[in-house]
């Protein structure tokens, strides 16, 4: 497949252009026209690129990719190393940050609720933070035991007068800590991010919600994986998902 025609296909897929982001979505760096061989994960680490040199890859497609709005312009130590990677090998580098967080089929929070068996009602007024309700209801160590079933990994739970059953819950991929108030005014039982920081456990003490932390990585594997099937099965190409270990 031409590698600007596998941008354009996944535009229309996740619908890019509808959000105004912090990162550019799409193909980042250029490499060979045509793209037979691609490997995806969750960010664009030099452990990652390694492995699509390993595997002959053709093109990269991450979540977390390059040339963030906040991140520095000059190319030293390791971006050097990463973007000679890259161009040295013709590799092309795709990234989709917000459209693989939002998508209602593909995307990260749409993966966090199949897994966990959420109804997804909507969103809290930001496309990212979903809300829902749970198939079954359950007490907080049953449903940290179900995330822990279904991710591999024990969430960090907060669970200081909360309620005895969780129904209702919001929920954001990735680092969504700093919505749960917004959250919180849609009558959550719950909250599940992520990431946490210090005034958060305070927040779902105080608040009366059970708040629960998975991981940054952990939260945003499914939507990357997602996507790599449905290139698959609608044009038979050859992706492979590489996990690369991050605890955080």
């Amino acid at each position: 497949m031409n590698n600007f025609f596998l941008e354009d296909v996944i535009n229309k897929k996740l619908l890019s252009y509808q959000y105004n982001d912090i990162v550019p979505n799409g193909l980042q760096i250029e490499g060979i026209s045509i793209v037979k061989k691609i490997i995806t994960g969750v960010t664009a680490c030099q452990d990652l690129l390694d492995q699509a040199l390993l595997n002959h890859a053709d093109a990269i497609i991450v979540h977390h990719g390059y040339f963030w709005n906040n991140e520095s312009k000059y190319i030293h130590n390791m971006q050097r190393k990463r973007l000679q990677t890259i161009l040295s090998h013709q590799i092309n580098l795709y990234s989709w940050h917000l459209p693989l967080d939002i998508h209602p089929k593909l995307g990260n929070n749409a993966q966090i609720a199949k897994k966990l068996n959420i109804f997804i009602k909507g969103n809290i007024g930001i496309p990212y933070v979903f809300w829902g309700i749970l198939k079954n209801k359950m007490t907080g160590i049953e449903f940290a035991k179900k995330i822990e079933e279904k991710f591999k990994k024990y969430p960090i739970h907060i669970s200081k007068n909360t309620p005895e059953y969780i129904n209702r819950i919001a929920w954001c991929s990735g680092r969504g800590q700093s919505f749960i108030k917004q959250a919180y005014k849609f009558g959550i039982d719950a909250f599940l991010t992520g990431e946490i920081s210090e005034e958060t456990t305070h927040i779902a003490k105080e608040l009366g919600i059970h708040f629960f932390s998975l991981g940054h990585h952990a939260t945003e594997k499914d939507g990357i994986q997602s996507l790599g099937k449905w290139l698959c099965k609608k044009y038979n190409l050859d992706v492979d998902f590489i996990d690369i270990y991050n605890p955080a």
